[in-house]
């Protein structure tokens, strides 16, 4: 079955990872910062409850796989999550960002019982929606290119929310609680700083602003996208216990599965501590002109714009070096120059080149992962006579959240280990060689893992391709 996509369709699906990655980066890179400076948790408390919410979150995760692959509508088996959830999606994020009247206690929970939904809820419309890709074609370089499509959307809507989301919380600000303006910009009159805004009100409308363009987006989606993939073994009542058995004796899914954990760790620590980073020890009290960007946003903005680059060039060199190799590549450079960026002078100029070359090296790293996962469900499918895309796909979200949620939990827990506070002005020198080592030595480490992790990876171009071609055959005689 190749089926040709057109360039509408291809447009649709990337609007769904548009949508899921404007969402996913404010909880990615500005969750920890709200939680400690804005909403007022600890930061070990915080990085606790990541990893609590996320971990049990990412065992959720399989249970909608195994519930996507056993739904059946007249839209398909995935698409209709698209529409059921795509307003709960925005509303449950407003929720999990807004500050209540509580005590330290009742914070705490409020925070526990708001980000654990907020992570269902994207477990129900993410998980479908990544699973689109095994059914929306069963050609190996059409799902790359799909898959470079959804992640090249992913990137400019992480580089849309990083546009408009401090400006729009500091106008919420500005119109609802100008005392807080006021307090900041005191406080950056004493020491350089970041001028992040802590108003609770412009964080809570600032998301909701953003939560209303990801609604529309995963309507669009849903809209442009269409199923064609058939199993070829269509069974009434397939045994969960079998499916799982099935997905646990998959070598080339675990070795995937460690390989992608390693390299969200590298992405969720060097984000996660990005912010104490420039407001601790780069210290360049600046925004630019006319935007009312700081040098944080700027930093974040390259970054995205390098990963798009990546993310365009990837199914180009994959489909010469192969994506294995390609990987290995990417993945062994994002690591070097990670390692580099810590010996580097305390200088804006050689942090946002070395900020573009890791980015970049990043950026192909991601499509090729979930391209890989597409390729899985094929490898499973002939070997056990089931396909069950939503299952394997589920598993590299869980994957995904697991790496955010280790990463979020370490970058909390790193910056109370040295001491971080946020009550006073000026950090300590532990803290600011802490928060140095977790953009730099601590992600290479998680780059050296996920290298070696897919030097064992078996499914190589060749072996992809004669599997497709089996499947092919085995479709045509069911027909």
């Amino acid at each position: 079955m190749n089926t040709k996509i057109t360039l509408k369709e291809k447009i649709g699906y990337g609007f769904g990872d548009m949508a899921s990655s404007m969402f996913w980066k404010i909880f990615g890179m500005y969750s920890l910062f709200f939680y400690t400076d804005v909403f007022g948790i600890t930061a070990a408390a915080a990085g606790t409850m990541f990893l609590v919410a996320r971990v049990w979150d990412s065992f959720f995760d399989l249970f909608v796989g195994i519930l996507a692959d056993r739904t059946k509508t007249r839209w398909g088996r995935y698409r209709p999550y698209l529409l059921w959830f795509a307003i709960p999606f925005s509303v449950m994020g407003v929720i999990t960002f807004f500050v209540p009247s509580f005590g330290a206690t009742g914070k705490l929970v409020y925070a526990y019982i708001t980000y654990s939904l907020m992570m269902i809820v994207y477990s129900l419309i993410n998980v479908p929606y990544a699973s689109l890709l095994g059914v929306m074609s069963a050609d190996s370089q059409e799902r790359n290119v799909l898959s470079s499509y959804r992640m090249s959307f992913a990137f400019i809507g992480s580089f849309i929310t990083f546009m408009l989301l401090q400006p729009l919380v500091d106008a919420y600000a500005e119109l609802f609680d100008s005392g807080s303006i006021n307090q900041i910009q005191a406080v950056t009159n004493v020491v350089n700083e970041s001028t992040i805004n802590t108003s609770g009100i412009g964080w809570t409308l600032g998301v909701a602003s953003i939560g209303i363009i990801c609604s529309i987006l995963f309507f669009f989606c849903f809209k442009w996208t269409r199923e064609r993939v058939e199993p070829i073994n269509e069974e009434e009542n397939t045994s969960v216990k079998q499916d799982l058995k099935n997905l646990f004796s998959n070598a080339p899914w675990w070795i995937l599965v460690g390989t992608g954990l390693a390299a969200l760790l590298f992405n969720a620590v060097r984000d996660g501590v990005a912010i104490y980073y420039f407001r601790d020890y780069v210290q360049i009290n600046y925004r630019v002109p006319l935007t009312g960007w700081d040098i944080t946003t700027v930093y974040f903005l390259v970054g995205q714009a390098a990963n798009l680059v990546g993310v365009i060039l990837a199914p180009i060199l994959s489909s010469k070096y192969g994506k294995k190799r390609t990987y290995m590549i990417a993945i062994a450079g994002a690591g070097v120059f990670s390692a580099i960026f810590y010996f580097i002078p305390n200088s804006l100029a050689w942090i946002l080149l070395l900020q573009t070359v890791i980015s970049l090296c990043a950026g192909y790293v991601l499509p090729l992962l979930w391209s890989m996962y597409a390729d899985i469900v094929d490898y499973q499918e002939l070997k056990t006579n089931r396909r069950a895309s939503g299952l394997i796909f589920s598993s590299s979200s869980m994957s995904q959240k697991l790496g955010w949620a280790l990463g979020a939990a370490l970058t909390g827990w790193i910056l109370s280990i040295f001491k971080y506070n946020p009550e006073i002005i000026q950090q300590s020198a532990d803290t600011i060689f802490g928060e140095r080592l977790m953009i730099s030595i601590i992600p290479s480490i998680c780059c050296i893992i996920a290298f070696f992790g897919m030097m064992a990876y078996p499914l190589t171009e060749k072996k992809v391709k004669e599997i497709a071609a089996q499947l092919d055959a085995k479709r045509i005689k069911t027909e």
